[in-house]
């Protein structure tokens, strides 16, 4: 009995200094891969990195972590032309990440996640600094909506126009700004020189490689932007 109860004790000790030697790796592990992602897709901020599954020294071992989360609460400043889009509460859910010792190569299977642009940062993306852009609900086919204000000169006189606009995705990364209806009011010339101002696409071209821009909706609060993607390279 004696034996026994001595062999249990043994037990439950390396049991326990497995899980805390499993848990000291796990958060030293996501230090360095949060430090990797930040310099590697050249944020400004740190990112908070949570890799997930126990034990995570065998994850190590096989070279492949199950599931890894990847939370920006900052912002993204996402490369859009000759302008660019902050991007905010970025938030991605990694599978099936392959990587070597030293993080210096990590290679999602697939991901999902959530960004977000608020409208002052969509505005100062659009193509005229005159232009303006609001919350503008859903049309009746339910596609989302913003309210979008510009002005122009049009036979030397002043003309401004608010118009609700069409927000979708195109080509999986670019971001599309497009006025439903411009109330020309016989004014010739006057639809072509406001949609100068107020339709526009921006490319999104700061995000991790691999990610994709899948569906984007309009809030009272800005832009929801849904993420996927497949073979995501967060620290080549």
């Amino acid at each position: 009995m004696r034996a026994i109860r001595i062999t249990l004790i043994l037990a439950v000790v390396l049991g326990a200094l497995f899980v805390a030697a499993d848990r000291i790796a796990v958060y030293f592990a996501e230090d360095q891969a949060a430090e990797k992602i930040r310099s590697s897709q050249n944020l400004s901020g740190t990112p908070e990195v949570s890799i997930k599954g126990f034990p995570f020294l065998t994850q190590i071992a096989s070279s492949t972590l199950d599931e890894v989360e990847v939370k920006l609460d900052g912002g993204i400043t996402a490369g859009a032309g000759d302008r660019s889009i902050r991007v905010s509460g970025f938030d991605a859910t990694l599978k099936s990440v392959k990587i070597d010792s030293s993080f210096s190569s990590a290679v999602a299977d697939r991901a999902s996640g959530t960004a977000h642009i608020t409208y002052a940062d969509l505005t100062k993306a659009a193509a005229d600094p005159g232009v303006t852009i609001a919350y503008g609900g859903r049309d009746e086919a339910g596609k989302s909506q913003v309210k979008v204000t510009g002005k122009t000169t049009v036979a030397g006189q002043p003309v401004e126009r608010s118009v609700l606009s069409t927000v979708s995705v195109e080509g999986g990364d670019t971001v599309k700004v497009r006025a439903d209806e411009v109330p020309a009011q016989g004014i010739p010339g006057l639809e072509q020189a406001i949609r100068e101002k107020i339709d526009f696409n921006r490319k999104i071209s700061g995000l991790p490689k691999g990610i994709t821009v899948d569906k984007v909706t309009t809030t009272p609060e800005g832009v929801d932007i849904t993420l996927g993607g497949t073979r995501v390279n967060l620290a080549g």
